[in-house]
């Protein structure tokens, strides 16, 4: 009997002490309220923009990352990056800053993005990046084209900007430093409008003293360059290469345009040029073509144009025109 009561005493004993240890770790998990971040994860978060302040941020739970640059509009080109040369912006704390919050409750966007930010959750850590670079990698975002009749021409539908951080140190709040040599803070897809191509295919011109056809719709123009041969005299065929002597090119302009802007020496400065995009060289028989049809009608030939397989390309971003475009029809 002496022997069972102490060996009941020692469990009792030991209940205690694992009980103690058990209050003593919840007392000191839960010191003052306190929630230990040690990391940041935002991977599988889209990325937004406020349209009000122009912060682009991702919220996770009561988690947010926010991005401010300042003139962040220079930063968004809608041109695909050269390989290995993303755009670099220089983490600071007055122009560019990187910030991480965590709230009290599940933050929304109206703690991010309004004038006068939600009363409630509260922020109750925040970490502020003190050095590092962003980097910005675009990328066209090139799409079917639907509404072309030309036979699988593609579109231009947007650009995705991928944000990358590098050696980007944050400041917590009680004076430590949390450093990542890279931290991937993902895409930011912006659409854009489509380029309209709302030509009426009646309405090609033909400059008077070059052989320049063009035209226009609003604010965009459509122009092809040809060598004097396009003139045969007889009905047919004509088929030339894009090249340095046969160009096309579509423009988009800041304002509308006119037939003035048109068959000038040089370039009128007005209205102020926004796109170009210049047609690839074509391979005869194969890409890059510009087809021409001549029927007599009466003293006159009737000259259709048409586009083979054409691809327009405007500095690293290019889309596919389509395997037959029509262009226009004129007289001469």
């Amino acid at each position: 009997m002496y022997k069972i009561s102490i060996f009941a005493l020692n469990i009792m004993d030991m209940k205690k002490i694992l009980g103690l240890f058990a209050f003593t770790l919840f007392f000191n998990g839960c010191d003052d309220g306190d929630i230990i971040i040690e990391t940041i994860d935002f991977e599988d978060v889209t990325a937004v923009n406020c349209n009000l302040n122009d912060l682009l941020y991702k919220i996770k739970d009561s988690e947010a990352l926010i991005i401010e640059m300042d003139n962040s509009e220079n930063y968004y080109t809608n041109n695909t990056s050269e390989t290995g040369s993303p755009t670099t912006v220089t983490i600071n704390n007055s122009t560019n800053k990187v910030i991480y919050r965590s709230y009290s409750g599940e933050v929304a966007t109206g703690n991010i993005c309004a004038t006068i930010p939600l009363a409630s959750p509260n922020v109750i850590e925040e970490w502020v990046a003190t050095a590092g670079t962003i980097e910005i990698t675009t990328t066209a975002n090139v799409v079917p084209n639907s509404t072309s009749t030309a036979g699988n021409a593609t579109k231009v539908s947007g650009y995705t900007h991928h944000f990358e951080f590098k050696n980007i140190t944050f400041l917590k709040p009680n004076g430590e430093q949390q450093f990542y040599s890279t931290y991937s803070f993902g895409d930011y897809v912006r659409n854009t409008n489509p380029y309209p191509f709302g030509f009426d295919e009646e309405d090609v011109k033909k400059c008077s003293i070059t052989n320049e056809f063009y035209n226009f719709s609003g604010k965009e123009s459509f122009v092809l360059n040809l060598d004097s041969s396009i003139y045969s005299g007889t009905a047919g065929t004509n088929t030339k290469v894009i090249s340095a002597t046969n160009k096309v090119s579509y423009k988009l302009f800041e304002s509308t345009l006119s037939d003035s802007y048109f068959c000038s020496t040089t370039s009128p400065t007005t209205p102020v040029l926004s796109e170009e995009w210049k047609a690839v060289d074509g391979v005869s028989g194969v890409s890059g073509e510009i087809e021409i049809i001549a029927t007599q009608v009466g003293s006159q030939f009737e000259y259709k144009i048409y586009l083979k397989k054409v691809t327009l390309k405007r500095g690293n971003s290019q889309f596919y025109l389509g395997d037959n475009y029509y262009y226009g029809t004129i007289l001469n």
